[in-house]
């Protein structure tokens, strides 16, 4: 097959050919916003695309190196990983990471070049609800726990609202950087959270749901819970939320939920992708375990993808990358360094 660049021109049919959201147009544009190197490909057969992919590429400080990042693409057969392995050459990539949008139980062969990484950056495991099954069918197949959430969000009047307004925007903040602080993990920060949000929402991509509650006696209304959804081909996905502490007997989050499911429904898709989970045997010490527990309860189908793979075109330059990436010493000093410059 013949590798070449993806135009501009090429949108509708790139579209038409990725199956994930991170590997969108829409996506790729949101990364350029941030200031990102962002750079299509097509795999051309007989002079028909036939294959399209985009790679991330982050320089890695003090080299003239960079490390690419393949996320959520095709099976990465020979005739891929012959032309990412061209790419990285092209690049001065030292290496590419590639984490494939293919479940591990489709048939396929994973090109014997790639080493497992030693670092994922998306989870193995995930759970997908199918969205085309009746309103009844789905509430069955949930966990009784989160059925009787559901009613209980709806005796307190839980009210969730689908916005996209900058109140609206203000508010998901809040919640989620309340939640990270919370719950001691690195989200992303409030620009990237707003890149994506004015990338997508002006493509119709993305969309907010907020849950409110009113205590008794008082005024107003207090959000306790908020979701950012995007949607992308016949999928719904929920890569972003948040919520409070406060009134948590309310079940604000579960009623957001099943808010989300309806409204997936509504929009004619077919998939709702809950964005990652632990490893099923993981126990209640994984940081993940609150979040796997939660959409266990939604009843989706558990899957797990092929994993996450190195493509290495500069071996001391990769392991001196991932020595230094698990000393947070090293990390720190480097990051300082950085500002400084």
């Amino acid at each position: 097959m013949d590798l070449r660049e993806i135009t501009d021109n090429q949108k509708a049919q790139y579209n038409r050919l990725v199956t994930h959201l991170m590997q969108s147009w829409e996506w790729g544009e949101f990364r350029r916003s941030l200031g990102g190197k962002v750079k299509r490909f097509g795999l051309y057969k007989n002079g028909e695309l036939a294959r399209a992919f985009q790679i991330t590429f982050h320089p890695i400080p003090f080299t003239p190196y960079f490390v690419g990042y393949f996320a959520k693409g095709p099976l990465p057969d020979k005739e891929l990983i012959d032309a990412v392995s061209k790419i990285a050459q092209e690049e001065h990539c030292a290496f590419i990471k590639i984490e494939p949008n293919i479940l591990s139980s489709e048939k396929g062969r994973i090109d014997p070049r790639l080493k497992v990484s030693p670092r994922p950056l998306f989870t193995r495991f995930n759970f997908l609800l199918d969205l085309t099954k009746p309103e009844d069918e789905l509430l069955k197949n949930m966990h009784p726990k989160t059925r009787y959430n559901i009613k209980v969000a709806q005796k307190h009047g839980v009210v969730v609202e689908e916005r996209t307004d900058e109140d609206a925007l203000q508010i998901y903040l809040k919640l989620y950087f309340e939640t990270t602080q919370r719950q001691g993990y690195l989200g992303h920060n409030e620009n990237y959270h707003r890149q994506v949000w004015q990338a997508l929402k002006g493509q119709k991509m993305a969309r907010l749901l907020i849950a409110f509650y009113a205590p008794p006696r008082e005024k107003k209304r207090l959000p306790l819970n908020a979701w950012m959804l995007v949607n992308f081909k016949d999928t719904l996905y929920y890569p972003y939320g948040g919520s409070s502490v406060e009134y948590r007997n309310v079940m604000a989050p579960v009623m957001a939920a099943w808010e989300a499911v309806k409204l997936g429904k509504r929009m004619g898709l077919k998939t709702f992708d809950l964005w990652g989970a632990a490893d099923p045997s993981a126990g209640e010490n994984d940081p993940y375990y609150g979040f796997t527990r939660f959409k266990a309860g939604l009843g989706g189908k558990s899957v797990e993808y092929l994993g996450s793979f190195d493509l290495v075109q500069n071996s001391l330059l990769y392991y001196a990358f991932y020595m230094i990436d698990r000393s947070q010493p090293v990390k720190l000093a480097l990051l300082k360094a950085v500002k400084k410059n």
